[in-house]
């Protein structure tokens, strides 16, 4: 073991987010305005999620990342300010945000939290408010307008919640919801944001 995980804090915030190549992200708002327009969304988007995590304090912040190889994923993640920066592997979202609480309570995380890069008006209190509700409940979630979450937060290993869901649907929540109170979990549920998928989701944050 290195002396960096003796020292490595107990809370992990892990942030999923896809290399903003022209063509291999945010499909459905690349329909609309374009695969290069897209792509700039996308890394301003990474950008700003980056920016509002880099303000708290006493967490290991984690970029876990889809689109680059190891060497490439390094360099990203040190240019955004990530402590270090990991891959999520293969697999469908639910089996790569598994492998990614595996991984960091296998480190020795106690409080994981796992965010994506769709939230325009995400903030550094957004992700505070989630680490305060693990003194309320195990479970963490943030819902998304759009019936997925937006955050996901754990204080121990439970697979069973992100497995068989139906990943890009409206039912997400409910579905995790349901998963939660058949292992008796009441989570606690953090304030609704939006994702930013389509033109018309990028009005507010443009205007």
């Amino acid at each position: 073991m290195s002396p960096l995980t003796l020292i490595r804090p107990r809370r992990q915030l892990v942030v999923m987010a896809r290399w903003p190549a022209a063509g291999r992200c945010k499909s459905r708002l690349a329909a609309c305005i374009g695969p290069e327009a897209a792509a700039r969304i996308q890394r301003r988007l990474s950008e700003h999620t980056l920016t509002a995590a880099r303000q708290l304090g006493g967490i290991e912040l984690v970029l876990a990342v889809s689109g680059l190889g190891p060497r490439g994923a390094r360099r990203w993640g040190h240019s955004l300010g990530a402590h270090r920066a990991v891959l999520q592997g293969i697999g469908g979202l639910g089996s790569r945000m598994a492998r990614q609480l595996a991984r960091a309570f296998g480190e020795g995380a106690q409080q994981v939290l796992l965010i994506g890069t769709d939230l325009p008006l995400l903030s550094s209190a957004d992700l505070e408010a989630a680490f305060a509700a693990f003194t309320q409940s195990p479970l963490v979630l943030g819902p998304a307008s759009d019936g997925g979450y937006w955050l996901i937060g754990l204080t121990g290993r439970r697979s069973s919640l992100l497995s068989g869901i139906p990943w890009g649907g409206t039912d997400v929540l409910r579905r995790t919801l349901e998963r939660a109170a058949c292992e008796g979990l009441e989570p606690a549920q953090l304030a609704v944001h939006s994702d930013l998928d389509r033109r018309g989701d990028l009005e507010p944050w443009l205007g």
